[in-house]
């Protein structure tokens, strides 16, 4: 008896252990392309800016602005340092990164998710808040099934 596989799946992540290189680091749009692969908002060699230009506004507004964006100053942002986008375009990309669990939104402002009010503006704080809401819950099954594993011959 086959079993459905995909059926078991809650959701999928996608991290990537990628070099931060010299090159990297010498722009600002090469360094959110970078962290879009990392975080695998993108997959490598695609050539779309859009999802691109929207997690650097979020990161903008997040870490330099330090304060949530609504879809107008997003898209502000987006046409001042990338090029203009609709705002079809825009929500798409907010839906896909808060399907995601990257972003959330309350009350017409966006914000990086799984943020303790305490240290929203905190990068380092969101990087370990995040991977520990994404990873932690995989690591703890992974773990049952081995000790389940381990009971069987």
């Amino acid at each position: 008896m086959e079993i459905n596989e995909s059926k078991f799946i809650e959701r999928e992540i996608t991290l990537r252990n990628m070099m931060l290189t010299k090159e990297v680091v010498e722009t600002r749009r090469s360094l959110v392309r970078w962290l879009a692969l990392a975080l695998g908002i993108i997959n490598p060699g695609e050539s779309r800016q859009s999802a691109v230009a929207v997690l650097d506004s979020l990161l903008y507004f997040q870490f330099t602005e330090r304060n949530g964006p609504s879809v107008s100053e997003l898209m502000d942002y987006i046409a001042k340092n990338w090029e203009p986008m609709n705002e079809k375009t825009l929500r798409y990309h907010l839906l896909q990164l808060k399907r995601a669990n990257v972003v959330n939104n309350l009350k017409g402002v966006y914000f990086l998710s799984n943020m303790d009010p305490d240290q929203k503006y905190n990068e380092e704080a969101w990087v370990g808040r995040y991977f520990d809401s994404e990873v932690q819950p995989i690591r703890e099954k992974i773990a049952a099934a081995i000790k389940e594993l381990k009971g069987r011959q």
